[in-house]
C-alpha cells in the first residue's frame, strides 16, 4: 500500500512540475500555453498599452485565430519611450491603418521560439531578416549566448526580455522597444 501511495505521489509530483512548468509569468500573469494569444496579453500588466492599440485597430479576432503567429509584444516602457503624443496619436480612430501596419510589423507567420531564431541566425552567418505580416522586414542578430537583438527597417533596434512564452495559436516573445516600419 506504501508503495502505491508513493508510486500516485510521485506521478501527481510529475505532472503538477510539467503543467507549471509550461507557464511564464507575464506583468505578474501566468501566460498559459493553452489560452490564445490575445487571451493571454490581457492578463499581463507590462502590455496594457499594446492591448489597447490591438483593439483600436481591430485586431483581437485576427489574433485569436489558429495562427500560428510569433509577436514581438513592445512592453508599456517601449510604447512610454517613443516621442511624446506618438501613442494618442496612433491610437484615434482616423489612424486605425497607421496602427494596424505598426503592430501587424511586429507579427511574423509561423512559430518562432528561441532556438528557431537562434539557429536561422547561425545558418544565416550572424543575421537572418524574416518577413513581417505587414509586409517589411525584421532583421535578428545574437547579442551574446542568450539574446536576441531586433533591428527594423529604420535601424531602431529591440532586445527580447522575455522569450518563448507559448499560446496556443503561436508564441510571443516581449521586446523593450517598439519596432517601426518603414
Amino acid at each position: 500500500m506504501k508503495s502505491l501511495i508513493l508510486t500516485y505521489a510521485i506521478v501527481i509530483a510529475l505532472f503538477t512540475t510539467n503543467t507549471f512548468a509550461q507557464n511564464v509569468m507575464v506583468g505578474s500573469a501566468d501566460m498559459y500555453p493553452t489560452k490564445d494569444i490575445v487571451d493571454n496579453a490581457v492578463n499581463s500588466k507590462d502590455h496594457t498599452t499594446l492591448v489597447a492599440a490591438v483593439k483600436a485597430a481591430g485586431l483581437v479576432e485576427t489574433l485569436k485565430s489558429k495562427g500560428p503567429f510569433t509577436v514581438f509584444a513592445p512592453t508599456n516602457d517601449a510604447f512610454e519611450n517613443l516621442p511624446a503624443g506618438t501613442v494618442e496619436t496612433v491610437l484615434k480612430p482616423e489612424n486605425k491603418k497607421m496602427l494596424t501596419g505598426i503592430l501587424t510589423y511586429h507579427v511574423i507567420s509561423g512559430k518562432y521560439t528561441f532556438n528557431d531564431v537562434a539557429a536561422a541566425i547561425k545558418k544565416g552567418k550572424g543575421k537572418v531578416s524574416m518577413k513581417t505580416v505587414a509586409g517589411g522586414e525584421l532583421t535578428f542578430k545574437m547579442n551574446g549566448a542568450h539574446n536576441i537583438t531586433v533591428t527594423d527597417e529604420k535601424g531602431g533596434t529591440a532586445n527580447i526580455i522575455v522569450y518563448d512564452i507559448n499560446q496556443k495559436n503561436g508564441v510571443i516573445h516581449s521586446i523593450d522597444k517598439v519596432l517601426m516600419p518603414k
